[in-house]
């Protein structure tokens, strides 16, 4: 399953050339990836009342043309990898159909104390569901 999340560019995101600041793609890809994981029904405030979070471990980013102030961009989510504790996502902003950005970013578990732990059964389940 892909998700997709809508956003406009405003001045803020943009730098002194008025194009998008290289690290906002990476508020964008945070602004996807929380409402990817919302669509597939893991509660990530449920999951911090129990001791769990996600978390990036790491990422590999690709800048491919700018994005300018007034653009709409959606951004496009999926898991490309599950483990028992940390998923892969690969993640593109797009405008109109062609991608401004591409990442994948390696998503941990963590539980107490910020020691990586496996998914518990009912998120492993909904993570998989929504798997391509």
């Amino acid at each position: 399953m892909i998700s997709k999340h809508m956003l406009r560019v405003y001045y803020e995101d943009t730098d002194m050339a008025g194009i998008v600041y290289y690290a906002n793609y990476l508020k964008f890809a945070e602004r996807g990836r929380s409402d990817a994981v919302r669509d597939m029904g893991v509660d990530q405030l449920d999951m911090k009342a129990k001791g769990l979070v996600f978390a990036i471990k790491s990422l590999t980013a690709e800048y491919h043309t700018p994005a300018i102030f007034g653009d709409e961009l959606v951004v496009e989510t999926e898991i490309s990898k599950l483990g028992g504790a940390s998923m892969e996502m690969t993640q593109w902003v797009k405008r109109g159909g062609t991608p401004v950005f591409s990442g994948v970013f390696l998503i941990a578990c963590l539980g107490a104390g910020g020691k990586a732990v496996r998914f518990p059964a009912e998120i492993r389940l909904k993570l998989q569901e929504s798997m391509p």
